[in-house]
Protein backbone atom coordinates (compact mmCIF):
# COMPACT_ATOMS: atom_id res chain seq x y z
CA UNK A 1 0.00 0.00 0.00
CA UNK A 2 1.35 3.41 -0.98
CA UNK A 3 0.37 5.67 1.94
CA UNK A 4 0.15 8.75 -0.29
CA UNK A 5 -2.40 7.01 -2.55
CA UNK A 6 -4.35 5.06 0.07
CA UNK A 7 -8.01 5.86 0.57
CA UNK A 8 -9.11 6.83 4.10
CA UNK A 9 -10.31 3.84 6.13
CA UNK A 10 -12.79 3.52 8.97
CA UNK A 11 -11.33 1.66 11.93
CA UNK A 12 -12.61 0.81 15.39
CA UNK A 13 -10.08 1.54 18.11
CA UNK A 14 -9.42 -1.39 20.41
CA UNK A 15 -6.91 -0.48 23.11
CA UNK A 16 -4.00 1.79 24.09
CA UNK A 17 -0.41 0.96 23.25
CA UNK A 18 2.74 2.00 25.07
CA UNK A 19 4.11 5.00 23.19
CA UNK A 20 0.90 7.01 23.00
CA UNK A 21 -0.87 5.41 20.03
CA UNK A 22 -4.01 3.27 20.04
CA UNK A 23 -4.62 0.01 18.20
CA UNK A 24 -7.11 -0.45 15.39
CA UNK A 25 -7.19 -2.90 12.47
CA UNK A 26 -7.63 -2.64 8.72
CA UNK A 27 -8.36 -5.99 7.06
CA UNK A 28 -6.84 -7.68 10.09
CA UNK A 29 -3.65 -5.65 10.01
CA UNK A 30 -2.65 -3.69 13.11
CA UNK A 31 -2.88 0.08 12.68
CA UNK A 32 -1.46 2.49 15.26
CA UNK A 33 -3.51 5.68 15.58
CA UNK A 34 -2.62 8.48 18.04
CA UNK A 35 -5.10 10.87 19.67
CA UNK A 36 -7.95 8.35 19.68
CA UNK A 37 -9.67 6.28 22.38
CA UNK A 38 -10.89 2.68 22.78
CA UNK A 39 -14.33 2.14 21.28
CA UNK A 40 -14.13 5.05 18.85
CA UNK A 41 -14.81 4.72 15.15
CA UNK A 42 -12.25 6.79 13.30
CA UNK A 43 -11.61 7.69 9.69
CA UNK A 44 -7.85 7.33 9.31
CA UNK A 45 -5.22 8.02 6.69
CA UNK A 46 -2.32 5.55 6.53
CA UNK A 47 0.99 7.41 6.83
CA UNK A 48 3.44 4.49 6.98
CA UNK A 49 2.66 0.96 5.84
CA UNK A 50 5.07 -1.72 7.04
CA UNK A 51 4.85 -5.51 6.59
CA UNK A 52 3.65 -6.15 10.16
CA UNK A 53 1.73 -2.99 10.98
CA UNK A 54 0.80 0.47 9.77
CA UNK A 55 0.71 3.89 11.37
CA UNK A 56 -2.07 6.35 10.64
CA UNK A 57 -3.47 9.76 11.44
CA UNK A 58 -7.07 10.29 12.50
CA UNK A 59 -8.82 12.51 9.93
CA UNK A 60 -12.26 12.35 11.56
CA UNK A 61 -13.73 10.95 14.76
CA UNK A 62 -16.86 9.30 13.35
CA UNK A 63 -18.13 7.95 16.69
CA UNK A 64 -16.51 9.51 19.75
CA UNK A 65 -16.00 7.70 23.05
CA UNK A 66 -17.95 9.17 25.98
CA UNK A 67 -14.60 9.66 27.74
CA UNK A 68 -13.38 12.15 25.12
CA UNK A 69 -12.95 15.72 26.41
CA UNK A 70 -11.76 19.04 25.01
CA UNK A 71 -7.98 19.31 25.58
CA UNK A 72 -6.92 21.93 28.11
CA UNK A 73 -4.02 23.14 25.95
CA UNK A 74 -4.45 24.89 22.60
CA UNK A 75 -1.22 23.29 21.35
CA UNK A 76 -2.30 19.69 22.01
CA UNK A 77 -2.05 17.52 18.92
CA UNK A 78 0.55 19.58 17.10
CA UNK A 79 2.93 19.61 20.08
CA UNK A 80 4.60 16.28 20.76
CA UNK A 81 4.75 16.65 24.53
CA UNK A 82 1.33 15.29 25.54
CA UNK A 83 -0.62 12.27 24.31
CA UNK A 84 -3.73 11.92 26.50
CA UNK A 85 -5.20 15.40 26.96
CA UNK A 86 -8.22 14.37 24.88
CA UNK A 87 -9.57 12.32 27.80
CA UNK A 88 -10.14 12.87 31.52
CA UNK A 89 -7.58 12.01 34.13
CA UNK A 90 -9.38 8.98 35.57
CA UNK A 91 -9.51 7.48 32.09
CA UNK A 92 -5.81 8.22 31.60
CA UNK A 93 -5.00 6.21 34.71
CA UNK A 94 -7.09 3.29 33.46
CA UNK A 95 -5.32 3.41 30.10
CA UNK A 96 -1.93 3.31 31.79
CA UNK A 97 -2.95 0.43 34.05
CA UNK A 98 -4.05 -1.55 31.00
CA UNK A 99 -0.78 -0.79 29.19
CA UNK A 100 1.29 -1.78 32.23
CA UNK A 101 -0.54 -5.08 32.77
CA UNK A 102 -0.36 -6.06 29.10
CA UNK A 103 3.32 -5.10 28.79
CA UNK A 104 4.24 -7.17 31.83
CA UNK A 105 2.24 -10.15 30.59
CA UNK A 106 3.77 -9.90 27.12
CA UNK A 107 7.15 -10.02 28.82
CA UNK A 108 6.22 -13.21 30.65
CA UNK A 109 5.41 -11.59 34.01
CA UNK A 110 2.04 -12.16 35.67
CA UNK A 111 0.92 -8.85 37.14
CA UNK A 112 -0.78 -8.92 40.56
CA UNK A 113 -4.57 -8.86 40.56
CA UNK A 114 -4.45 -5.42 42.15
CA UNK A 115 -2.11 -2.64 41.07
CA UNK A 116 -1.89 0.36 43.39
CA UNK A 117 -1.87 3.84 41.88
CA UNK A 118 -0.03 6.96 43.04
CA UNK A 119 -1.47 10.08 41.47
CA UNK A 120 -1.76 13.79 42.16
CA UNK A 121 -2.70 17.03 40.47
CA UNK A 122 -2.31 16.32 36.72
CA UNK A 123 -1.46 19.95 35.88
CA UNK A 124 1.54 22.22 36.48
CA UNK A 125 3.48 19.27 37.83
CA UNK A 126 6.69 19.42 35.79
CA UNK A 127 9.73 20.94 37.49
CA UNK A 128 11.87 20.52 34.38
CA UNK A 129 11.36 21.29 30.68
CA UNK A 130 13.53 21.45 27.58
CA UNK A 131 12.52 23.72 24.72
CA UNK A 132 13.86 24.54 21.27
CA UNK A 133 13.65 27.79 19.27
CA UNK A 134 12.19 28.33 15.83
CA UNK A 135 13.81 30.50 13.15
CA UNK A 136 12.15 33.61 14.57
CA UNK A 137 13.52 32.95 18.06
CA UNK A 138 10.26 31.75 19.65
CA UNK A 139 10.51 28.94 22.23
CA UNK A 140 8.53 25.77 21.72
CA UNK A 141 8.46 21.99 21.78
CA UNK A 142 9.19 19.51 19.03
CA UNK A 143 6.16 18.64 16.96
CA UNK A 144 4.36 15.33 17.23
CA UNK A 145 6.19 12.93 14.95
CA UNK A 146 8.65 15.54 13.69
CA UNK A 147 11.63 17.68 14.65
CA UNK A 148 9.79 20.89 13.76
CA UNK A 149 9.56 23.44 16.57
CA UNK A 150 5.99 24.25 17.60
CA UNK A 151 6.05 27.68 19.30
CA UNK A 152 3.96 27.60 22.47
CA UNK A 153 2.45 30.34 24.59
CA UNK A 154 1.20 28.00 27.29
CA UNK A 155 2.13 24.65 28.82
CA UNK A 156 -0.39 23.57 31.45
CA UNK A 157 1.68 20.59 32.61
CA UNK A 158 4.73 22.72 33.51
CA UNK A 159 5.33 24.81 36.61
CA UNK A 160 4.30 28.33 35.54
CA UNK A 161 7.76 29.74 36.32
CA UNK A 162 9.32 27.57 33.60
CA UNK A 163 7.30 28.92 30.69
CA UNK A 164 7.63 32.44 32.07
CA UNK A 165 11.41 31.96 32.09
CA UNK A 166 11.43 30.54 28.56
CA UNK A 167 9.58 33.57 27.21
CA UNK A 168 11.93 35.88 29.11
CA UNK A 169 15.00 34.11 27.70
CA UNK A 170 13.63 34.57 24.18
CA UNK A 171 13.04 38.28 24.72
CA UNK A 172 16.39 38.94 26.41
CA UNK A 173 18.20 36.95 23.71
CA UNK A 174 16.62 39.08 20.96
CA UNK A 175 17.82 42.25 22.69
CA UNK A 176 21.30 40.96 23.50
CA UNK A 177 24.27 42.74 21.89
CA UNK A 178 25.52 40.93 19.94
CA UNK A 179 22.38 38.91 19.57
CA UNK A 180 22.39 35.61 21.41
CA UNK A 181 20.61 32.90 19.42
CA UNK A 182 19.73 29.92 21.63
CA UNK A 183 19.06 26.63 19.85
CA UNK A 184 17.57 25.02 22.97
CA UNK A 185 17.15 25.68 26.68
CA UNK A 186 16.73 23.40 29.68
CA UNK A 187 15.01 24.78 32.77
CA UNK A 188 14.69 23.26 36.25
CA UNK A 189 13.02 24.72 39.34
CA UNK A 190 12.41 23.52 42.88
CA UNK A 191 8.95 22.55 44.10
CA UNK A 192 7.87 26.00 45.30
CA UNK A 193 9.36 27.76 42.23
CA UNK A 194 11.62 29.89 44.40
CA UNK A 195 14.82 28.90 42.59
CA UNK A 196 15.54 28.32 38.90
CA UNK A 197 18.49 26.80 37.03
CA UNK A 198 18.83 27.50 33.30
CA UNK A 199 20.98 25.91 30.60
CA UNK A 200 21.28 27.69 27.25
CA UNK A 201 22.48 25.69 24.23
CA UNK A 202 23.92 27.54 21.22
CA UNK A 203 25.60 26.56 17.97
CA UNK A 204 28.38 29.12 18.46
CA UNK A 205 29.39 31.26 21.42
CA UNK A 206 31.63 33.80 19.72
CA UNK A 207 31.49 37.27 21.27
CA UNK A 208 28.60 36.33 23.57
CA UNK A 209 28.43 38.49 26.70
CA UNK A 210 26.81 35.85 28.84
CA UNK A 211 27.15 37.63 32.19
CA UNK A 212 25.19 40.56 30.77
CA UNK A 213 22.61 38.16 29.38
CA UNK A 214 22.19 36.32 32.71
CA UNK A 215 21.99 39.55 34.72
CA UNK A 216 19.33 40.93 32.39
CA UNK A 217 17.44 37.66 32.65
CA UNK A 218 17.53 37.69 36.44
CA UNK A 219 15.99 41.16 36.42
CA UNK A 220 13.06 39.58 34.60
CA UNK A 221 13.07 36.30 36.58
CA UNK A 222 14.29 36.97 40.15
CA UNK A 223 14.20 33.21 40.93
CA UNK A 224 17.11 32.62 38.53
CA UNK A 225 20.07 31.41 40.58
CA UNK A 226 22.21 29.85 37.89
CA UNK A 227 22.67 29.96 34.13
CA UNK A 228 25.14 28.11 31.94
CA UNK A 229 26.07 28.49 28.28
CA UNK A 230 26.83 25.34 26.30
CA UNK A 231 27.80 24.53 22.72
CA UNK A 232 25.41 21.96 21.30
CA UNK A 233 26.75 18.44 20.98
CA UNK A 234 26.71 16.82 17.54
CA UNK A 235 26.80 13.22 16.32
CA UNK A 236 26.41 11.76 19.79
CA UNK A 237 28.90 14.07 21.50
CA UNK A 238 28.09 15.76 24.77
CA UNK A 239 27.45 19.53 24.92
CA UNK A 240 30.51 21.59 25.87
CA UNK A 241 30.28 24.07 28.73
CA UNK A 242 31.46 27.54 27.70
CA UNK A 243 30.75 29.54 30.82
CA UNK A 244 28.33 29.80 33.69
CA UNK A 245 26.85 32.46 35.92
CA UNK A 246 25.62 32.21 39.49
CA UNK A 247 25.51 29.15 41.72
CA UNK A 248 25.94 25.52 40.68
CA UNK A 249 22.88 24.10 42.41
CA UNK A 250 19.55 24.64 44.11
CA UNK A 251 17.93 23.23 47.23
CA UNK A 252 14.87 21.09 46.58
CA UNK A 253 12.62 20.42 49.56
CA UNK A 254 11.30 16.86 49.38
CA UNK A 255 10.68 14.01 51.81
CA UNK A 256 11.45 16.32 54.77
CA UNK A 257 14.92 17.22 53.51
CA UNK A 258 16.49 20.01 51.46
CA UNK A 259 18.26 18.11 48.69
CA UNK A 260 21.12 19.76 46.89
CA UNK A 261 20.56 19.30 43.15
CA UNK A 262 23.36 20.42 40.84
CA UNK A 263 22.96 21.65 37.27
CA UNK A 264 22.31 18.72 34.96
CA UNK A 265 21.66 16.21 37.73
CA UNK A 266 18.69 13.86 37.56
CA UNK A 267 15.77 14.52 39.88
CA UNK A 268 12.19 13.24 39.71
CA UNK A 269 10.13 15.51 37.46
CA UNK A 270 6.76 15.61 39.24
CA UNK A 271 6.82 18.21 41.99
CA UNK A 272 3.53 16.98 43.48
CA UNK A 273 4.47 13.30 43.88
CA UNK A 274 8.11 13.18 45.00
CA UNK A 275 7.23 12.68 48.66
CA UNK A 276 4.70 9.94 47.90
CA UNK A 277 7.19 8.17 45.65
CA UNK A 278 9.88 8.19 48.35
CA UNK A 279 7.36 6.86 50.87
CA UNK A 280 6.33 4.04 48.54
CA UNK A 281 9.92 2.98 47.86
CA UNK A 282 11.25 3.17 51.43
CA UNK A 283 8.26 2.64 53.77
CA UNK A 284 8.66 -0.08 56.43
CA UNK A 285 12.17 -0.88 55.26
CA UNK A 286 14.87 -1.24 57.92
CA UNK A 287 17.97 -3.27 58.65
CA UNK A 288 21.74 -3.20 58.85
CA UNK A 289 22.65 -2.49 55.22
CA UNK A 290 20.86 -1.10 52.15
CA UNK A 291 22.17 -0.45 48.65
CA UNK A 292 20.71 2.32 46.52
CA UNK A 293 21.84 1.72 42.93
CA UNK A 294 21.53 4.48 40.32
CA UNK A 295 21.20 6.75 43.36
CA UNK A 296 21.21 10.13 41.62
CA UNK A 297 21.48 12.86 44.24
CA UNK A 298 20.30 10.46 46.94
CA UNK A 299 16.53 10.88 46.90
CA UNK A 300 15.91 7.38 48.28
CA UNK A 301 19.25 6.89 50.01
CA UNK A 302 18.80 9.88 52.29
CA UNK A 303 15.46 8.54 53.59
CA UNK A 304 16.89 5.05 54.02
CA UNK A 305 19.63 6.37 56.32
CA UNK A 306 16.92 6.90 58.96
CA UNK A 307 16.18 3.17 59.18
CA UNK A 308 19.40 1.38 58.11
CA UNK A 309 22.70 1.28 59.97
CA UNK A 310 24.54 1.73 56.69
CA UNK A 311 23.39 2.83 53.23
CA UNK A 312 25.64 2.51 50.17
CA UNK A 313 24.53 4.88 47.41
CA UNK A 314 26.04 4.17 43.99
CA UNK A 315 26.08 6.79 41.22
CA UNK A 316 28.37 7.44 38.24
CA UNK A 317 26.99 10.62 36.62
CA UNK A 318 29.39 13.52 37.27
CA UNK A 319 26.47 15.96 37.58
CA UNK A 320 25.09 14.01 40.56
CA UNK A 321 28.00 12.62 42.55
CA UNK A 322 29.02 15.77 44.44
CA UNK A 323 25.43 16.53 45.41
CA UNK A 324 24.97 12.90 46.49
CA UNK A 325 27.94 13.19 48.85
CA UNK A 326 26.61 16.48 50.23
CA UNK A 327 23.12 15.08 50.78
CA UNK A 328 24.47 12.08 52.69
CA UNK A 329 26.92 14.04 54.83
CA UNK A 330 26.48 13.35 58.54
CA UNK A 331 24.34 10.26 57.98
CA UNK A 332 24.92 6.52 57.74
CA UNK A 333 25.08 6.93 53.97
CA UNK A 334 28.23 6.17 51.99
CA UNK A 335 28.42 7.62 48.46
CA UNK A 336 30.19 5.45 45.91
CA UNK A 337 31.18 6.92 42.56
CA UNK A 338 30.84 3.98 40.18
CA UNK A 339 28.65 2.56 37.47
CA UNK A 340 26.14 0.14 38.95
CA UNK A 341 27.40 -2.78 36.88
CA UNK A 342 31.00 -2.15 37.95
CA UNK A 343 29.91 -1.96 41.58
CA UNK A 344 27.98 -5.23 41.35
CA UNK A 345 31.03 -6.94 39.82
CA UNK A 346 33.19 -6.08 42.82
CA UNK A 347 34.06 -8.70 45.40
CA UNK A 348 31.77 -7.84 48.29
CA UNK A 349 33.33 -10.60 50.43
CA UNK A 350 30.06 -12.29 51.20
CA UNK A 351 28.36 -9.12 52.42
CA UNK A 352 24.68 -9.23 51.55
CA UNK A 353 22.48 -6.14 51.95
CA UNK A 354 19.07 -6.44 53.57
CA UNK A 355 17.58 -4.25 50.82
CA UNK A 356 18.56 -3.22 47.31
CA UNK A 357 16.81 -0.31 45.57
CA UNK A 358 17.36 0.06 41.82
CA UNK A 359 16.19 3.02 39.72
CA UNK A 360 17.82 2.48 36.31
CA UNK A 361 17.38 4.57 33.14
CA UNK A 362 14.94 3.49 30.41
CA UNK A 363 17.31 0.79 29.22
CA UNK A 364 16.71 -1.05 32.49
CA UNK A 365 19.16 -3.33 34.29
CA UNK A 366 20.01 -5.80 31.54
CA UNK A 367 21.21 -9.38 31.63
CA UNK A 368 24.52 -8.88 33.45
CA UNK A 369 23.09 -6.75 36.27
CA UNK A 370 20.09 -9.02 36.91
CA UNK A 371 22.41 -12.03 36.98
CA UNK A 372 24.70 -10.37 39.51
CA UNK A 373 21.73 -9.31 41.64
CA UNK A 374 20.49 -12.88 41.58
CA UNK A 375 23.84 -14.03 42.92
CA UNK A 376 23.79 -11.47 45.73
CA UNK A 377 20.23 -12.56 46.62
CA UNK A 378 19.27 -9.70 48.91
CA UNK A 379 16.12 -10.58 50.91
CA UNK A 380 14.28 -7.52 49.56
CA UNK A 381 14.55 -5.61 46.29
CA UNK A 382 12.62 -2.54 45.12
CA UNK A 383 12.68 -1.81 41.40
CA UNK A 384 11.72 1.72 40.27
CA UNK A 385 11.19 1.73 36.51
CA UNK A 386 10.37 4.36 33.89
CA UNK A 387 9.88 1.86 31.05
CA UNK A 388 7.47 -1.10 31.38
CA UNK A 389 9.04 -3.11 28.54
CA UNK A 390 12.54 -3.22 30.03
CA UNK A 391 10.96 -3.67 33.46
CA UNK A 392 9.14 -6.81 32.25
CA UNK A 393 12.37 -8.20 30.79
CA UNK A 394 14.29 -7.63 34.02
CA UNK A 395 11.49 -8.90 36.27
CA UNK A 396 11.31 -12.12 34.32
CA UNK A 397 15.03 -12.68 34.97
CA UNK A 398 14.73 -11.80 38.66
CA UNK A 399 11.71 -14.04 39.13
CA UNK A 400 13.59 -16.85 37.42
CA UNK A 401 16.36 -16.45 40.02
CA UNK A 402 14.00 -16.80 42.99
CA UNK A 403 12.44 -13.37 43.54
CA UNK A 404 8.70 -13.02 44.06
CA UNK A 405 6.64 -9.90 43.38
CA UNK A 406 4.96 -8.59 46.52
CA UNK A 407 3.30 -5.50 45.04
CA UNK A 408 3.21 -3.30 41.97
CA UNK A 409 2.48 0.42 42.07
CA UNK A 410 1.81 2.61 39.04
CA UNK A 411 3.22 6.02 39.95
CA UNK A 412 1.77 8.52 37.50
CA UNK A 413 4.62 11.00 37.44
CA UNK A 414 3.79 12.09 33.88
CA UNK A 415 0.05 12.94 33.57
CA UNK A 416 -1.27 13.80 30.08
CA UNK A 417 1.51 11.68 28.54
CA UNK A 418 1.94 7.96 27.88
CA UNK A 419 4.96 7.79 30.21
CA UNK A 420 4.56 5.97 33.50
CA UNK A 421 6.67 5.02 36.49
CA UNK A 422 6.38 1.66 38.22
CA UNK A 423 7.49 0.61 41.71
CA UNK A 424 7.82 -3.14 42.19
CA UNK A 425 8.41 -4.54 45.68
CA UNK A 426 10.08 -7.96 45.60
CA UNK A 427 11.31 -10.51 48.13
CA UNK A 428 13.70 -13.37 47.69
CA UNK A 429 11.90 -16.65 48.19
Amino acid sequence: MNPSQAEPQIVTIDKPLYGGAFLGRVEGKAVFVPLTLPGEQVRVRITDDKPGYATAEAEQIVVAAPERVVPACRHFGACGGCHYQHTGYETQLKLKQAVLVETLQRGGVQAPAEIAVLSGDPWQYRNRIRMAFDAAGHPGYRGRGSHDVIPVKECPIAAPLLLEAAQAIAEVARRAKPALRPAEIALFCNADQSTLLASVFVASAKKVRFDEFATALQQRIPALASAELLIEGHAGTQPRLVTHWGTNSLLYRAADFDYRVDRGAFFQVNRWLVDALVDRVTANRRGALAWDLFAGVGLFARRLTASFSRVVAVESAPASTQALAANLKGTSGIPVRAATLDFLRRDHQGVRPDLIVVDPPRTGLGTDATSLLAGIAAPALVYVSCDPATLARDLQALIGSGYVIESVTLADLFPQTFHLETVVQMRNS
